[in-house]
């Protein structure tokens, strides 16, 4: 009887278990479903909405393409956007009848034959008289033009008209007051502060020759002509001011005027030379 009894126990203990795992699969197995289900639910609803939407927008970017004869859409190559050119200041600086002051001083120490002596069929010597010249020019300068011209010679030219003083602290003479014109040509790059220039001028002029007075390779006259040419920089501070430097030859004669009587050696020496020019007409340009 107590035997029977605890098979029955067992058989129902067996039972219960086998329920209870049952359960618990079929639990687990709910929790599991219920989000996917859920999940797919909402995918199910907004799948149409979320195609509609794309067939939308596939349909208005087709409609902005450019098509060709045959309606087909013609799709045209990105093109590089080129970047905007700054304004060039230097068009500010120099422009069609631009009026400036300029004041030069140079040192002139470095003595040479004249270098168209060759031309002349004179010997290319120099004299034993040497010469150191310190010419101050006060000068007009008058812009002949806008700026014009290929990248390598873009620029312009001024015309110089200039008044001299040239001290002369070594030689026979001791002064020269001249006069002279010429031309300078600016080499300006897009938006450079620092423009090569190159002037050539000629002029005339009153030195206190000595060679009247028996003073040997000294200067046979007067009454002169005189040539310059050079080349350098220029530093524009802004529309109105700027300096340069450079270097400057420098040729002092009388022309052969003063032969058979006096011999005409003339003076030929060269060296640096700065200045400061000034704009006059305080006045912007307006391009035309």
């Amino acid at each position: 009887m107590t035997i029977a009894n605890e098979e029955a126990g067992l058989a129902v203990a067996h039972w219960i278990r086998a329920r209870a795992i049952c359960l618990v699969v079929l639990i687990a197995g709910c929790i599991i479903a219920i989000p996917s289900f859920a999940y797919g639910q909402g995918s199910s609803v907004q799948a149409p909405n979320a195609a509609k939407d794309s067939a939308v927008s596939r349909q208005n970017a087709a409609s902005t393409l450019p098509t060709d004869d045959s309606g087909g859409a013609i799709v045209e190559p990105l093109q590089k956007q080129k970047r905007p050119q700054r304004p060039d200041f230097n068009r500010e600086i120099f422009y069609r009848h631009k009026l400036e002051y300029s004041l030069d001083v140079g040192w002139l120490p470095i003595n040479v034959p004249f270098p168209f002596d060759v031309f002349e069929g004179d010997p290319y010597d120099l004299y034993p008289l040497r010469y150191t010249l310190v010419p101050v020019l006060a000068s007009v300068r008058w812009h002949l033009g806008d700026l014009w011209g290929p990248p390598v010679l873009r620029g312009n030219w001024d015309l110089t008209c200039s008044l001299g003083y040239t001290a002369i602290p070594r030689g026979a003479e001791t002064r020269y007051f001249s006069y002279n014109m010429g031309l300078r040509r600016n080499f300006v790059p897009r938006n450079w502060r620092v423009i090569p220039y190159f002037d050539v001028r000629a002029g005339l002029g009153l030195i206190n020759a000595k060679g009247p007075l028996g003073v040997y390779y000294a200067q046979g006259q007067d009454f002169t002509f005189n040539l310059n040419m050079g080349s350098g920089v220029r530093y524009s501070f802004g529309p109105r001011y700027a300096i340069s430097m450079g270097l400057n030859w420098m040729h002092i004669s009388n022309g052969n005027l003063s032969a058979p009587k006096y011999s005409n050696y003339g003076i030929n020496v060269y060296g640096p030379i700065i200045g400061i020019d000034i704009q006059m007409r305080r006045h912007r340009h307006q391009p035309e």
